[in-house]
């Protein structure tokens, strides 16, 4: 290579060594042009309460109530109820997707909506409380984000889980009495907030959760029972027997709890009953 090329190639490599102006890099999109900037612009918001872990809070457990307050002034912008269908369990619980695919929104699910006049960004609180059908297994969440004037959210929306299990005590029914020194059953259902029922082998896996029972006399446990899923899919058994009238004046309380350690869901049910005096043989009567 003669100098003038050698020169020439130097010549390139330094001009190729150095550095350019920074260039700006355009956002992905450009922000929207509009010509009122200060008008309030409506917007869409959809706020959808699952059951963590599961599916949707709708009609079948009563729904959600929803509510949105303007943080720096305590105004509420919207509350309302959630209602409609729990959602299709096979998309929900069995079919793999990638990040940012919509969960609950692919097929139709229950979800509350509402849409807000927004002059300026503000920051508001969401709080979800349900499922309603189920008052002693209510549960509440909150989250705090910002929302934006135009920029509507939709497909699976803003969405909060709630935590727990809905767990009812079937047998005894709550109208009866218990006699003193009986062997009775105790039998309890045990779903997930937005209805699905827990058993062995589901969606809802019941071997994976510690499932228990407990006899109480006031504040103090006399007797803590181990649970089954009965053989005819009622819900989950156990017998005790019914302490004394003696030792049980005002009654006893029995108590089911139901604790999902690896995923935080925890439920508990209970009632009270009173305790009658234990049956006497009947005399047989003289001829």
């Amino acid at each position: 290579m003669t100098r003038v090329g050698i020169k020439l190639r130097l010549l390139l490599v330094s001009i190729l060594l150095i550095p350019l102006p920074c260039l700006a890099v355009s956002a992905e999109t450009t922000p929207p042009q509009d010509q009122q900037l200060n008008e309030p612009k409506p917007t869409i918001i959809l706020v959808r309460v699952v059951a963590h872990g599961s599916m949707v809070l709708g009609k079948d457990v009563g729904g959600a109530r929803v509510t949105i307050t303007d943080v720096a002034h305590g105004q509420i912008l919207a509350s309302g109820l959630q209602q409609g269908d729990a959602g299709d369990q096979n998309q929900i619980m069995r079919t793999p997707r990638l990040m940012g695919e919509p969960l609950y929104s692919s097929r139709a699910s229950a979800s509350f909506t509402t849409t807000l006049k927004l002059p300026h960004p503000i920051l508001v609180d969401i709080a979800a409380e349900g499922p309603l059908g189920y008052p002693a297994a209510t549960q509440r969440a909150t989250t705090r984000t910002w929302l934006i004037p135009g920029q509507d959210m939709t497909n699976d929306g803003i969405v909060l889980a709630l935590y727990g299990y809905v767990v009812k005590i079937e047998q005894p029914q709550s109208s009866e009495s218990l006699i003193a020194k009986d062997d009775v059953m105790l039998r309890a259902t045990i779903r997930t907030l937005s209805g699905a029922l827990v058993r062995p082998h589901g969606d809802w896996d019941s071997r994976t959760i510690q499932i228990y029972g407990e006899v109480l006399i006031g504040d103090r446990i006399i007797e803590r029972l181990q649970m089954f899923y009965g053989s005819d899919n009622t819900g989950f058994e156990a017998p005790f027997f019914v302490p004394s009238l003696t030792d049980a004046p005002d009654g006893v309380t029995l108590r089911v709890v139901a604790a999902d350690p690896a995923n935080g869901n925890i439920g508990v049910g209970q009632a009270t009953f009173p305790v009658l005096s234990e049956r006497l043989p009947e005399r047989k009567r003289k001829p």
